[in-house]
């Protein structure tokens, strides 16, 4: 197959058959979602968020249960759990650790390579690209803006040229606004080891994501998927793409009273920017696992707009492998007919 001298360096890393990884979704990204990615060929990540280090350690057991093959766990370096999660992933000696949210520290790094595991690193800017792999990471993750969830503030398109086309040294897989296989083989062709999708997955069997959350998905174009506004810097809050609804109204309202509450140090900064993760960590669940589509949080990539059905989990994984495929064929094709 044409995919294969492409996709050889992803699958080496992640020790998978096709380098497609389920980036990690809170509430969606469960012991059955990751196991199914892993026996579907790709590649799962467990949802380290803000889950209780025990819950936690009991969702690891149950996924390696499930599934033979391997799977990462990812971790939220600004949760109030980070550093109890970090010493569980390394007690239990999990195959990946992505570090997410933040900048890990170098000897946080060092922690989990020396337990055995391979470290991934979200790279939202060229200088922390550069950085990380100094630090020790053993890959790299470029997610755009066009993600779903908390979000950088750069497109796809420009950190395919700042970070894809200059690092080397390590893989570099790429995310944020992917659900098809034609896309997939582009960005293959121009040096990534493999891909992310969240949004894609969602739609999936397998996921246990509400009839309703995903039923919001299929109605939805990608201008839906908006980003969440900053009103102030002393609140600095990341980014959230979703589906607009009620509780994105609500996200603006809390915002201005919690800036009240600066105004009048009826409140510290740490304690407002906690407040707001408090607030999409429980709209989200409510969206996802009750299916308040009109108040709760529908957390959606710009692909959005590219789902229309739910789908097996390995349908999925074969469409993208085979499209990506048909994709190279289509330009091999194209380049023979010029060299003729």
């Amino acid at each position: 197959m044409l995919i294969d001298p492409f996709i050889e360096r992803g699958k080496a890393f992640l020790g998978c058959e096709f380098p497609i990884m389920c980036g990690a979704m809170t509430w969606v990204s469960d012991p059955n979602l990751v196991s199914a990615m892993g026996n579907a060929g790709g590649f799962g990540l467990l949802a380290g968020g803000n889950t209780p280090v025990d819950i936690l350690a009991k969702e690891i057991e149950t996924t390696r249960a499930l599934s033979e093959h391997p799977f990462g766990v990812n971790l939220i370096t600004l949760a109030p759990a980070y550093g109890k999660q970090l010493d569980l992933v390394c007690d239990l000696a999990c195959d990946v650790v992505v570090f997410a949210g933040g900048i890990p520290r170098r000897r946080e790094i060092t922690a989990a390579r020396e337990s055995g595991a391979k470290v991934i690193c979200f790279a939202p800017t060229a200088p922390l690209a550069h950085k990380l792999v100094e630090m020790g990471t053993d890959a790299l993750v470029l997610e755009g803006s066009e993600a779903g969830g908390h979000i950088g503030p750069v497109a796809l398109s420009v950190l395919v040229q700042q970070i894809l086309f200059e690092v080397e040294e390590v893989p570099v897989f790429v995310a944020g606004g992917i659900a098809t296989g034609r896309m997939v083989a582009h960005l293959l062709m121009m040096g990534a080891a493999g891909v992310q999708m969240g949004t894609r997955f969602v739609m999936a069997g397998e996921c246990k994501a509400h009839p309703d959350f995903k039923a919001a998905f299929t109605k939805a174009r990608a201008r839906d998927a908006m980003a969440t506004p900053q009103f102030d810097s002393r609140l600095p809050v990341i980014p959230v793409r979703a589906l607009k609804n009620e509780g994105s109204i609500e996200f603006g309202k809390l915002q201005l009273e919690l800036l009240h509450q600066l105004d009048h140090e009826k409140t510290g900064r740490v304690e407002a920017q906690y407040e707001v993760e408090r607030f999409w960590v429980g709209a989200l669940k409510n969206a996802v696992i009750d299916g308040d589509i009109k108040r709760g949080s529908l957390m959606a990539g710009q692909s959005v707009g590219l789902v229309h059905k739910v789908q097996p989990l390995q349908e999925i994984i074969d469409e993208i492998v085979t499209d990506t495929e048909k994709e190279m064929q289509r330009l091999h094709n194209i380049f023979n007919d010029f060299s003729c």
